[in-house]
């Protein structure tokens, strides 16, 4: 059996044992951790930052508490003279690491300024693709990532954002990073126990890849 016939099945007994029990996996609390930041974009000390391009260095948010994830989502502000240059990822303590946003150059290149209070989330209507900078409101990430990656994953740790300006000449400031983390309500102890077994199998299947930063 695979990977994913496996994590199938798990997840339908998750379904089946929650129905025996009178009930499922409910959302329960939500928990809100942010940092506000004034990270230029290029880093100041990236080498290539006198040509306007390079990384910035790392956002990163340290959470406390040991949770389970349910459900996460992003919010960001930034300003930038080009967001059509950044790459955006988002990584979790366990090294998880998803793309926000990001752009093919041949194809959607424009000149557009700025993140504003942009909430990154799988539940979203539209999705990044088909918006518009700065983005102000809710939007699932850029096709094929999903926040459903870290779902089950613990919260404790660093969380890092981390930006990639990958073309010249503009340049822009990070300034705010937000995780919006609801927990799962388990119903019964059995529910806990098949959600850990689903967690260690997700952990190795097939993610997509991601471009070097």
């Amino acid at each position: 059996m695979n990977t994913r016939n496996a994590v199938q099945r798990i997840v339908a007994i998750l379904v089946i044992t929650g129905g025996a029990c009178g009930g499922t996996v409910l959302a329960g609390s939500v928990h809100v951790y942010s940092g506000d930041f004034n990270l230029p974009i290029p880093a100041l000390d990236d080498p290539y930052r006198e040509y306007g391009r390079g990384r910035m260095t790392d956002a990163v948010i340290e959470i406390p508490d040991h949770f389970t994830i349910h459900d996460l989502d992003v919010r960001i502000t930034l300003t930038h003279t080009n967001v059509f240059d950044l790459q955006i990822f988002l990584q979790s303590p366990a090294d998880t690491r998803i793309c926000l946003n990001m752009y093919d150059f041949k194809n959607e290149f424009s000149v557009y300024p700025n993140y504003t209070d942009t909430i990154f989330d799988d539940e979203a209507e539209v999705s990044i693709e088909e918006a518009d900078p700065p983005f102000t409101g809710q939007f699932r990430p850029v096709e094929p990532y999903q926040l459903s990656e870290f779902d089950g994953e613990q919260t404790a740790g660093q969380w890092r954002l981390q930006i990639y300006d990958r073309w010249y000449a503009d340049t822009g400031t990070f300034h705010h990073f937000e995780l919006i983390i609801t927990t799962p309500e388990p119903t019964t102890a059995i529910l806990l126990l098949l959600g850990t077994a689903l967690i260690c199998l997700k952990k190795n299947r097939h993610r997509p890849s991601l471009p070097h930063i």
